[in-house]
């Protein structure tokens, strides 16, 4: 019994983070787009290109990470399921 609470404690912190850097990286990623988008004088096309590529990472990482507390949740819901 107290390994199926520790499991479930684990996996539901594991959906938490996860969760927690998605939002984190989905952030930082509007203020990268925003950088972008505001004009700036000392801005260059090479800046704006690395700031584009490092926007569309980070929010490749946070559909990732998404993805992720969302399969773990399901994983929850399948264990309360099954008690």
């Amino acid at each position: 019994m107290k390994n199926e609470q520790a499991s479930t404690s684990q996996i539901h912190g594991k959906m938490v983070d996860f969760q927690r850097f998605a939002v984190t990286l989905l952030c930082v990623s509007v203020f990268f787009y925003l950088g972008t988008v505001i004009p700036s004088e000392g801005k260059t096309v090479f800046t704006t290109y690395i700031m584009m590529g490092v926007t569309v990472l980070f929010l490749v990482g946070s559909i990732t990470f998404f993805m992720l507390s969302r399969k773990y949740k399901k994983i929850l819901l399948d264990q309360d399921e099954a008690l």
